[in-house]
């Protein structure tokens, strides 16, 4: 898959690139914070969005991750309003340290899709957080996870929660990569429809063809999706417990929460607002809060109805069929090798209430 869209997805990469800004390297060396021995060593790649910012505050505090860098992706919002966001976040969280740079434009080939609709017009539940203090890496983003992978062999954990147009775009460049990435943890798909449509996740149906080449990298990848992520509800009561405390995190934290509750009454079925993003962060902190499966995962590029859905062969077994004159004889049966750890059942409250401890008071 990587050598047969390698040719053309490159010829894309320039028109791809987001304009740099120098990175101001005495602000990020006054702010740096030193993360704990044993932390691991994280990119988050994300279209930061309501929940992407949750996912990102819940990441900067909690010390079991180092986060490394913020990559931004087009998705929830436009490339340029999602690195303004990123930026304000890291500036919210005192963390100029961390390299945040813009990657893509768009999806590698469809028409950008953004959701200010479900995350405001901002992104951000149209919560107004002050400038940043901090600058952009003038890196470009895909440029910056493949000298990050290779600066930490073996240590790098991917946690992309947006369309993964970025990890795609590394993977075509530097396909070396792959086996020197610790793990990747995606918020993405599903194998019980969709909530763009009835097949399809949102974060795949941005870019199909970007999910297919990450899914069959050949790494060790988790796929935390709908399923999962519809269990962890994030309701009022939730939200009186993160209410009691208070700091600029926190205050933050609660207004997003409080936008998403209503925009869930609204539209959905009411009854809290999934926390999708947060879980494939905390995922990363502690593995136990969900348990897997491994499938044979691929995307739908081609389908009318179904293009973005994420299939899953639950029996790691297909037909082989062979052409007999006029028809198909089935000749035998072929083994397929899971390419995914897909995430089937979660601890949610053990979940929420990691969320809400890590953000309370901050």
């Amino acid at each position: 898959m990587l050598a047969a869209c390698t040719a053309l997805v490159l010829g894309l990469v320039t028109l791809a690139v987001a304009p740099a800004t120098r990175a101001d390297d005495t602000a990020r060396s006054a702010t740096s914070a030193a993360a704990p021995a044993a932390a691991k060593k994280v990119i988050i790649d994300t279209d930061p969005g309501t929940d992407d910012a949750l996912a990102i505050l819940l990441a900067l505090n909690s010390p079991e991750l180092d986060v490394r860098a913020l990559t931004v992706v087009p998705g929830n919002v436009t490339a340029q309003q999602g690195l303004e966001n990123a930026l304000k976040l890291a500036s919210l969280t005192n963390r100029c340290d961390i390299a945040v740079a813009g990657g893509a434009q768009h999806p590698l080939f469809q028409k950008l899709i953004t959701a200010e609709l479900w995350h405001g017009a901002n992104g951000l539940a149209n919560v107004d957080l002050p400038p940043s203090k901090c600058k952009a890496d003038p890196r470009f983003g895909p440029d910056l996870i493949i000298q990050m992978i290779h600066e930490s062999p073996h240590e790098i954990t991917l946690v992309p929660v947006g369309p993964l147009t970025n990890i795609a775009l590394a993977l075509l460049k530097d396909p070396s990569i792959v086996p020197l990435v610790k793990e990747v943890v995606i918020m993405g798909g599903s194998i019980s429809g969709g909530n763009v449509n009835a097949s399809a996740e949102a974060n795949i149906y941005n870019d199909p063809e970007a999910a297919q080449i990450v899914f069959h990298a050949g790494w060790r990848l988790t796929m935390v999706g709908l399923d999962v992520g519809n269990k962890t509800l994030y309701d009022q009561a939730h939200l009186d417990q993160l209410s009691k405390t208070h700091g600029p995190e926190n205050d933050f934290a609660v207004q997003v929460l409080s936008f998403l509750i209503g925009q869930e009454a609204k539209y959905g079925a009411g009854g809290g607002s999934p926390m999708y993003d947060p879980l494939a962060v905390g995922t990363a902190i502690d593995p136990s809060i969900v348990s897997t499966q491994p499938m044979h995962v691929d995307v739908e590029s081609r389908g009318e109805f179904t293009r973005g859905e994420t299939v899953a062969n639950r029996h790691d077994t297909v037909e082989r069929n062979a052409l007999h004159g006029d028809r198909y004889i089935i000749e035998g049966v072929d083994h397929v090798e899971p390419n995914v750890e897909v995430c089937t059942g979660v601890k949610a409250e053990k979940f929420l209430q990691l969320l809400n401890s890590r953000l309370a008071g901050k």
